[in-house]
């Protein structure tokens, strides 16, 4: 399943489309000269499409609006504790530098838990992430983490690590394994808004009573019409289709 789904990854990366087309045009260059060219063109016309942003913003706009924002303020006093799900921590080999912690564009997924812990001192943090890499080498994503909350100043009492899982399922499978862990007490599930949807079936599935906890939003409110940027615009494509992708296999495999 692990590998499948970095397969699945590559295939929900637009640019991996236009690499495709432009593949498919140098190979018929020389006997199908019409259709290279159609090929050459269909590439640059979907590379120029990638970068209007609006497109990818509904897209994630409609995963991101299926569970609304809340504050830490709110009152989470009779909840266990949060489940901060990995992905917000930059790869291993990164981690060079003494006492220092390497977050990447998630990084809300992280820092958002330490004003929470603070308003709400009962809570302990569950961190849930192994390695989700496919060749994985250096410190588990869960060693990083708790660098990251003990150099904040959370108390090593309050924190429950899961090194173990690679996906998503995984994350709802294995922390419920934990000892001391009750999955049928309320708990909050913190991940980035987008990744929400799959991640509160996952978890819901495998017989948790969580309340989303949504963070690191991307889409906002409304996106200008003018909003244009083939990086960021392949990148929130590429987030967007694996999620929507993602929560459909879930459900067709009968894990969400």
């Amino acid at each position: 399943m692990f590998l499948a789904s970095k397969f699945f990854l590559f295939l929900t990366q637009p640019l991996a489309w236009v690499a495709a087309l432009l593949l498919g045009g140098l190979l018929l260059i020389s006997a199908r000269p019409r259709w290279a060219a159609r090929l050459c063109a269909s590439a640059l016309g979907l590379l120029l499409l990638l970068g209007w942003e609006p497109l990818p913003d509904a897209a994630l706009r409609y995963l991101e609006t299926q569970y609304p924002a809340v504050t830490p303020t709110q009152d989470w006093s009779h909840y266990a504790g949060v489940i901060v799900l990995g992905g917000a921590l930059a790869p291993a080999y990164v981690w060079t530098a003494p006492q220092q912690s390497a977050l990447n564009d998630a990084a809300e997924r992280m820092t958002e838990v330490i004003p929470l812990v603070r308003q709400h001192p009962q809570l302990k943090v569950l961190f849930t992430g192994g390695e989700g890499e496919l060749f994985a080498n250096g410190i588990s994503e869960a060693e990083r983490a708790r660098r990251f909350f003990e150099g904040q100043g959370l108390p090593p009492s309050k924190l429950l690590l899961e090194s173990a899982s690679r996906t998503t399922y995984e994350n709802a499978i294995l922390s419920r394994a934990l000892p001391g862990i009750d999955p049928t007490q309320p708990w909050l599930l913190l991940t980035s808004a987008f990744h929400m949807p799959r991640s509160m079936a996952a978890f819901r599935k495998a017989g948790w009573k969580v309340t989303a906890y949504p963070v690191d939003f991307r889409s906002g409110l409304k996106t200008p019409w003018t909003q244009y940027s083939m990086d960021q615009g392949a990148q929130k494509w590429k987030i967007a289709l694996h999620e929507l992708l993602g929560l459909l296999a879930y459900r067709l495999a009968g894990r969400a």
